[in-house]
């Protein structure tokens, strides 16, 4: 096995698209005003939400932030902040976001007008710990988390994701683990090249081999498994954890999945 750090470079980011954002739309003002102040609904629908919002420079996310920002600083913590908080989520700004952002603005805004604001996010973030988790990770990497890894659930303990990078000469997956997710011990056969190469894109994570030590998986590290070697690899117990996966090609290649890793083994790991 062969481990080193690979530098995260402009030509990894540019293989890579940015994933589209839908257009902002918005109908309120025409709904609710458009007979008894149609100018306004215009401004507030046509102008307001199609051009401001939508304009180059900020995404809905910064905007939503800046907008909430600018709204509890000014002590409006009626039904539009109400509005703007669905927003916001809807725009993808995470519970550990809010949270965050409204402690800040105490200190700037007053404590009344954040306590205020904490109360109707509490109520738009409720039950929400496990996606705010999962969309806050997602932040931090490049590459998308994919889908339920339904395909493989059988082999892993706890839930991952799967998303496949490239079909075409190498092919590559972003392998996703939410805290704890491993999966079962498994080999690689071949009779010939074969194998595979990981290298950690975001959290941290655990490789083992059998018979020796676990190494720790951290943004850029690379692990190189042999052909034919017993292993397993996963999320550590506190972080979410992502891989990419490249299938290294062999003659008479084919995997073979084993028992799971056990939670005695598995908390031995720190």
């Amino acid at each position: 096995m062969n481990i080193r750090l690979l530098p995260i470079t402009l030509s990894l980011l540019s293989i890579t698209s940015t994933m589209a954002q839908e257009k902002i739309h918005q109908t309120a003002g025409h709904d609710q005003l458009g007979e008894f102040a149609p100018e306004f609904a215009h401004l507030n629908d046509d102008i307001l939400f199609e051009e401001v919002w939508n304009r180059p420079g900020l995404s809905p996310h910064d905007r939503s932030m800046v907008t909430i920002a600018t709204l509890v600083g000014k002590g409006i913590i009626d039904s539009s902040l109400g509005h703007h908080l669905q927003f916001a989520k809807d725009n993808g700004v995470t519970r550990t976001e809010i949270s965050e952002m409204l402690t800040h603005i105490a200190f700037y805004a007053g404590w009344p007008n954040a306590w205020g604001a904490f109360r109707m996010a509490k109520d738009v973030w409720a039950d929400d710990s496990e996606a705010d988790a999962k969309a806050e990770f997602q932040r931090q990497m490049i590459f998308p988390i994919g889908e339920p890894n339904t395909a493989y659930a059988k082999y892993f303990t706890g839930n991952s994701y799967l998303a496949r990078i490239s079909s075409e000469q190498v092919p590559v997956a972003n392998v996703t683990f939410e805290p704890r997710c491993r999966n079962n011990w498994h080999i690689h056969h071949a009779t010939k090249g074969g194998g595979q190469m990981l290298i950690g894109v975001a959290g941290r994570g655990w490789y083992q081999e059998e018979g020796k030590p676990a190494v720790e998986i951290l943004p850029g590290t690379v692990i190189h498994i042999p052909a034919n070697v017993k292993h397993w690899h996963g999320a550590a117990s506190d972080s979410w954890f992502a891989h990419l996966a490249f299938e290294v090609k062999g003659e008479d290649s084919s995997n073979e999945w084993l028992e799971a890793v056990t939670d005695e083994e598995y908390d031995k790991l720190k």
